[in-house]
């Protein structure tokens, strides 16, 4: 046997040294939570939400797709997607828009609601309540929501916290949080804002019958404060930290981000490089956290400029240039989130739901051939690993893999059955993680 010079005492201080960081590491860093993320988040005004909301939204998105792209070849040169899987996407843009238009919406008494009388506010609140309250009782809200309050920042924090007092304290004297409940907290510029809102919920949810951490938190990257603090630090740790393990993701505010770097309104988009080094800084902090990261929204809507039931010939062909102009925007920005690990945006407009689906699944299918193939290779390669005893340490390439495919078949991309050709169960599939399947099939073996 080889000499060595290490003591075993000072091998396992080591191995301690070792652990204790490993599991502070674990701490911080869970991976993902393997639950469904929204594809989008849209926002209405909370004077507007009614509890069939969601599905008046379908129906217009339905109708755009019909007039604007009443046939595949049409949508896929509107958006910008290859030829070849433009009948199977746009049979599937049909079929979700009908079956669940709305994956994700947020009640907004921010921007999308303005600064109002307190009495108005007061009074918007409770009837928001009350109709997430009829909603959740009939089966219309969508599978994710919530509201967005005001920033708790200034002469504003009264007001945010006394609309969601209003808002929680109606809805809970009727019925339990609808699942998939967030309350989005904009404009941050310091922690504090966070650890204020987290003492709010504290507060609510005993005295409303919730859970201990029933309320959860997204943080709203929107200022450049809340990228890097005063001292030069990353500011979104923090934020995080501060959550005290209610924050369930991070949203990025496009238009007030380019506007607090002092970009003129012209220049103020979702792909400009000022917001795409903000969103890099999010991947990094977050990446291995489990947070949802989402993007902004595009502002021109597909909207047409000629009203009216007597329109010329000319008329409408213009109104057909400029919808698919918007899409094609809508579409490309899409692309760009997606390109850059922001499987999340924001939608403002029924008419952004095609656009949105249309280019979400057309990603999906023109990866899957390839993703197919290696993920059935790389578990292939895993096993063989584990079942001679050699240590495979790349789980998490093989998670992002398979998340690839939860992602795809969760928001109607991918079929259950496209999914299994990789070789995969179904009861594999749902189970949802990659380290649980090269367990059971090394026990299988054994």
């Amino acid at each position: 046997m080889p000499q060595t010079t290490l003591s075993e005492e000072t091998l396992r201080e080591i191995g301690a040294r070792l652990k204790a960081q490993q599991d502070a590491f674990a701490r911080h860093y869970p991976g993902e939570s393997g639950t469904r993320q929204p594809v989008h988040t849209v926002y209405g005004g909370a004077h507007l939400f009614k509890s069939d909301t969601t599905k008046k939204l379908g129906d217009l998105a339905l109708k755009a797709l019909s007039q604007y792209a009443p046939t595949a070849t049409t949508f896929a040169e509107a958006i910008g997607i290859d030829p070849g899987v433009a009948e199977v996407v746009y049979a599937r843009v049909q079929e979700k828009l009908k079956r669940e238009a709305v994956e994700d919406f947020r009640i907004d008494f921010e921007d999308g609601y303005g600064i109002r009388g307190d009495a108005e506010e007061d009074g918007h609140a409770a009837q928001a309540a009350q109709e997430c309250a009829k909603g959740l009782k009939t089966g219309t809200l969508s599978p994710f929501i919530g509201i967005r309050i005001k920033s708790l920042s200034g002469e504003l924090a009264a007001r945010a916290l006394r609309t969601l007092d209003i808002f929680l304290t109606n809805l809970g004297s009727k019925l339990p949080l609808p699942p998939g409940f967030f309350v989005t907290l904009p404009k941050i510029t310091a922690p504090e804002q966070v650890s204020a809102l987290v003492a709010a919920f504290e507060a609510l949810e005993p005295k409303l019958g919730l859970s201990k951490g029933a309320l959860k938190v997204e943080c709203m990257v929107e200022t450049t404060q809340s990228i890097l603090d005063h001292d030069g630090t990353s500011m979104l740790p923090k934020l995080l930290d501060a959550a005290q393990g209610r924050m369930t993701g991070a949203h990025f505010g496009t238009y007030d981000y380019t506007a607090s770097c002092d970009i003129t309104a012209a220049y103020q988009a979702m792909r400009h490089p000022a917001c795409d080094f903000a969103k890099h800084m999010m991947k990094v902090a977050y990446a291995g956290t489990g947070m949802f990261l989402s993007d902004g929204a595009t502002t021109t809507m597909p909207v047409a400029p000629h009203k009216g039931d007597s329109l010329s010939e000319e008329q409408k062909r213009e109104n057909a240039r400029a919808v698919h102009a918007a899409w094609r925007l809508h579409a490309d920005d899409v692309r760009h989130s997606l390109a850059n690990g922001f499987y999340q945006g924001w939608d403002l407009h029924p008419a952004q739901l095609p656009s949105r689906y249309g280019t979400v699944y057309a990603f999906f299918l023109k990866s899957l051939p390839a993703t197919s193939d290696r993920l059935k290779n790389f578990i292939n390669k895993a096993a063989q690993a584990t079942l001679h005893g050699d240590t495979f340490d790349d789980a998490a390439t093989g998670q992002g893999l398979l998340n690839f495919f939860l992602r795809g078949v969760n928001c109607g991309a991918l079929t259950e059955q496209e999914a299994l050709a990789t070789g995969l169960s179904l009861d594999e599939l749902r189970g949802r993680s990659f380290l649980k399947i090269l367990n059971n099939r090394k026990s299988q073996k054994a």
